[in-house]
């Protein structure tokens, strides 16, 4: 399949693909393609990608978990710096695996790519000291068509790695962080969303 070695459906979750590209290197360093629409047609994707975005994040912030509610995204993601664990839930109301959740680790040494297709909410943490997440989308930021969903909601039960802390009854992260100590960090907006029964769904 080209350059591109695809798991698809992982998790048991219909659509959710993890993506590996193949690496050439040598002593001067490595080169591979970070994204051919032939090998993505060819592995049964055909996605028209509008817009590059580019994230700078520290360790232990939390960003998510988030989606558009009437203009879905198809996302393809990945880490070009540091570590990061992202996640997918499902939001498909029609889905047999609504409410079940995927996570993959995504870094600059593993190159794993991550496509999560509309109807998820997503997110990832960041476990490195400093990451640099791309990730491609289908379609453009709406303002004000932004939903959300508690990162922590314990109806879905993400597990998030290296996270100690107890739930609290709602997504405040003030008395969460990494086993190494260091706080998670959320935007205040983030520790407002809600579970999975009272959250938007497709």
């Amino acid at each position: 399949m080209g350059q591109i070695k695809v798991e698809k459906n992982v998790g048991g979750i219909e659509g959710l693909a993890v993506i590996t590209p193949t690496v050439h290197g040598d002593d001067r360093g490595y080169f591979m393609e970070t994204y051919n629409e032939n090998d993505m047609k060819e592995a049964g994707f055909d996605i028209n990608f509008v817009q590059d975005n580019q994230s700078s994040s520290t360790k232990g912030v939390l960003r998510g978990l988030h989606f558009q509610k009437h203009f879905p995204q198809c996302k393809l993601v990945r880490a070009v710096r540091g570590d990061v664990f992202d996640v997918a839930v499902d939001l498909r109301s029609d889905s047999k695996t609504y409410g079940k959740w995927y996570g993959v680790e995504l870094t600059a040494e593993n190159k794993k790519q991550f496509l999560i297709p509309e109807g998820f909410a997503h997110g990832f943490l960041v476990l490195s000291d400093e990451a640099e997440f791309c990730y491609k989308v289908n379609d453009f930021w709406h303002p004000n068509d932004e939903g959300g969903m508690a990162w922590n909601d314990p109806e879905i039960g993400i597990k998030w790695p290296h996270v100690t802390g107890s739930y609290p009854g709602n997504a405040d992260a003030s008395g969460y962080a990494l086993d190494d100590g260091t706080k998670l960090t959320l935007s205040d907006r983030d520790q407002k969303w809600l579970g999975l029964k009272d959250t938007f769904k497709f």
